[in-house]
């Protein structure tokens, strides 16, 4: 397994889970400074940097690209891919394949999370989940294309009512034949929805493609509750060799945030 830590270049996400907010440049070379192998990507949107840009700051900076995230679709346009207008949705649909695209060409998968929506009012929970079907498949086969998967995140009861456990994520593939599709392991929204982490995990078996290695309260691990051996331990079980990537809150602050996260990372995988 490889660390990986959250830079940002959304404004509107200042108060969210992302480690380094500032110029990417910078960025790149505080999560080199700290010792992580990669970083995950959260930008406004694909034309906001070049590839080519992200290549020289990976390279100079010898880091992979864990990941590209898609929130921005959400809180800064407004788009979700189970909305009542379809508009609405193909416009979402369409953002989320340029993010496919834009983090294929970096070797990175890219993340569904909060553009997934929510299901009510006029729209049933099993249309909101069809939609969500429909639009997985097409992410799945545009993510093939750059032989990346695409990676979906089962979020907490607050923030979705559509999937919030793993093994529901790893039965909606199934059931819905959704190729080339991975689970993230969010451990802030499995200590909310999981009777038991490590467990879900193992029940999720081979579905789990990604980790967002944050502790209870969402700060660095060892700042709350979790204990993350036994998670470790079920990772290695089923065969996981991905990134636990630091997507939590910069408390106290970006770098003393960053430095107990890698601790920790570190020991886990000693």
């Amino acid at each position: 397994m490889k660390s990986a830590i959250t830079l940002s270049q959304v404004p509107e996400a200042a108060s969210g889970p992302f480690v380094f907010h500032q110029p990417l440049a910078e960025g790149f070379a505080a999560a080199k400074k700290h010792g992580y192998d990669s970083v995950e990507l959260f930008f406004p949107s694909p034309d906001f940097i070049t590839v080519a840009e992200v290549k020289t700051l990976a390279a100079k900076h010898d880091l992979g690209i864990a990941a590209v995230g898609t929130g921005a679709g959400m809180v800064k346009h407004g788009l979700s891919l189970t909305d009542p207008d379809p508009t609405i949705r193909e416009k979402a649909l369409a953002f989320i394949i340029q993010m496919i695209d834009f983090g294929g060409q970096l070797g990175a998968p890219a993340i569904l999370g909060s553009m997934q929506g929510k299901w009510g009012g006029n729209i049933s929970r099993n249309q909101a989940l069809s939609w969500l079907a429909v639009a997985l498949k097409a992410a799945g086969t545009a993510a093939a294309k750059h032989n990346v998967p695409f990676i979906y995140e089962p979020l907490n009861r607050y923030e979705t009512n559509l999937i919030n456990h793993l093994a529901e994520g790893a039965k909606y593939i199934e059931e819905n034949n959704l190729e080339n599709i991975v689970l993230l392991a969010d451990l802030f929204h499995m200590n909310i929805e999981e009777s038991d982490v490590a467990q879900a995990i193992i029940d999720a078996g081979k579905h789990t493609g990604h980790v967002h290695f944050a502790d209870s309260n969402r700060n660095a691990m060892g700042m709350g509750h979790t204990d993350p051996t036994p998670i470790i331990a079920a990772l290695k079980q089923v065969g996981y060799t991905g990134y636990l990537s630091a997507e939590i809150f910069p408390k106290p602050d970006a770098d003393a945030c960053a430095a107990q996260e890698i601790k920790t990372i570190k020991e886990v995988l000693a």
